[in-house]
């Protein structure tokens, strides 16, 4: 079963540091550890700065880390997939009991900079941005070279870690990609600009972040997957390529995962219950390529994402604040689609996702004690961003190629696949592959990422409690958060939203 982890920076690592004239200067308090100590020391202890990376995939799935107060829906990375998937509008708000989510769902938040939701997730990033800064100072700075393979593999992640957070800004603060606009704050452990820079200047560091990860990370063999390792790496590489309308490279890095990384494709037992293997809920799931481990002694109950998105835990979802498939894009699957019997039908539970997201107990409230884990990223992902791109760039043959190997999976065997995929071509192939990718992920926050990679208008079905049947432009106020009011406060030189 699984072993607990709980992660700290090893304090008693010091005690194997021998003593040197610096720690035996009388003027000098040594009862403090500076980020300079650390910075020296970390060559041969690698150990100190590890743990400070540990924190930040705790700090990713850390309940009311973005917030002075413990909000219900301030919940790392997962919290911010669920606003990001009700914005996209394929997950339907169904019913608001608690009222958690109204301000998203009524597209209130982002047209309004005081809402916290913009605060939470500006404070998230900007901390993961801040906590990789300090990794990567302590180990000499963006321009050092680490000497030990140890600090080579630190040195990766924390750069991915960076770009990670990055990336996910511009994405959610930008309308859509114009690398003129000034957009965020730039801070890399070295520059501390405070003033909204440029797109590109924040992309260049993404860039140079993942190439550099990928180089550092080659010959790191993780022994946990919420650690990044150079798959993810290329893999949140590939979606920045995307993101800029680079799709040669973007197929490219996806390519190169898909052929070299090893992971297999989701079975269909594993799709939808009660197929063996299914749920999407264990991180060792031969297809996850990047998530978490949920133990019982971190102590996550009530507040999780768990509770928002599975009927068979005690919280929200099974209390009364529904979170469904959209009813227009339910409508679309096709029956003989495996990913269709992924939602319920009727009764309480209709369209809800009972049987991909859900606790194995499958008893209604049932899991208090959470032990369900979390997904950030699977090999599915590069199929279809594969296939985009290469539709994008004029390669068919590859986009088809990849989308029948996914659909052959979902249909029903290859002549199914064949049959569904062979007619496309042009807008009608790139349309095609974006539905999959909004059917395929519903709930795991990528569908707002093609929303825009795709300039799509976003089109509501009637299940929604507020601002059903409406239609919604990829690049307008509603489709992007508000720099928060905190940092208008706290920031003399931000003086406009984007």
């Amino acid at each position: 079963m699984k072993k607990s982890i709980i992660y700290s920076i090893v304090i008693t690592s010091l005690l194997s540091v021998g003593c040197s004239e610096e720690f035996l200067d009388p003027v000098r308090n040594t009862a403090v550890i500076t980020s300079e100590d650390i910075s020296n020391l970390a060559g041969n202890n690698p150990a100190l700065v590890a743990g400070t990376l540990d924190g930040i995939s705790s700090f990713m799935v850390q309940p009311g880390g973005s917030t002075s107060t413990a909000r219900h829906y301030d919940l790392g990375q997962k919290g911010i997939d669920i606003y990001l998937d009700l914005l996209s509008g394929d997950m339907a708000l169904s019913a608001n009991s608690y009222g958690w989510y109204q301000n998203i769902a009524n597209l209130v938040t982002t047209v309004d900079f005081t809402r916290e939701e913009n605060r939470i997730i500006w404070n998230y990033y900007y901390k993961i941005i801040n906590i990789s800064n300090d990794v990567i100072n302590n180990l000499g700075g963006n321009d050092a070279v680490p000497a030990s393979m140890s600090s080579r593999h630190i040195m990766g992640q924390a750069k991915a870690s960076r770009a990670y957070a990055y990336f996910y800004l511009t994405q959610i603060f930008q309308r859509e990609y114009d690398p003129t606009q000034e957009i965020l704050p730039f801070y890399d452990g070295v520059q501390a600009i405070p003033a909204k820079v440029p797109a590109s200047q924040i992309y260049d560091l993404i860039l140079e972040d993942l190439t550099q990860s990928v180089e550092y990370l080659s010959d790191f063999n993780r022994t946990l997957k919420n650690q990044i390792d150079v798959n993810v790496a290329k893999g949140l590489l590939a979606y920045t390529h995307a993101a800029m309308g680079n799709y040669s490279q973007a197929k490219l890095v996806s390519e190169d995962i898909i052929n070299t990384s090893g992971y297999p494709l989701t079975t269909v037992g594993q799709l939808s219950f009660p197929g063996s293997g299914s749920g999407f809920n264990n991180v060792n799931s031969p297809s996850w390529m990047w998530g978490y481990d949920i133990t019982v002694e971190m102590g996550h109950q009530l507040v999780n994402w768990w509770g928002q998105v599975d009927y068979y835990t005690f919280s929200y979802q099974w209390a009364g604040d529904r979170k469904v498939i959209d009813s227009g894009l339910y409508a679309a699957i096709p029956s003989n689609d495996v990913r269709r019997s992924q939602f319920g039908t009727s009764g309480v539970t209709a369209g809800m996702p009972i049987n991909k997201f859900f606790d194995p107990g499958r008893t209604a409230g049932g899991q208090q004690a959470i032990t369900t884990d979390y997904i950030f990223m699977r090999i599915e992902e590069f199929y279809l961003l594969s296939a985009e791109s290469a539709a994008k760039s004029g390669d068919e043959s590859t986009a088809k190629n990849r989308l029948k190997q996914l659909m052959s999976i979902r249909l029903g065997g290859q002549a199914n696949a064949d049959a569904y995929v062979n007619p496309l071509t042009g807008q009608a192939l790139t349309d095609a592959i974006y539905f999959q990718t909004k059917v395929e992920f519903w709930g795991e926050g990528k569908s707002y990422l093609a929303m825009k990679r795709n300039k799509a208008t976003v089109l509501r079905g009637s299940n929604h409690v507020f601002r059903s049947n409406q239609s919604f432009l990829h690049n307008i106020d509603e489709m992007s958060f508000q720099i928060p009011q905190t940092e208008f406060n706290n920031n003399p030189s931000i003086t406009t939203q984007n």
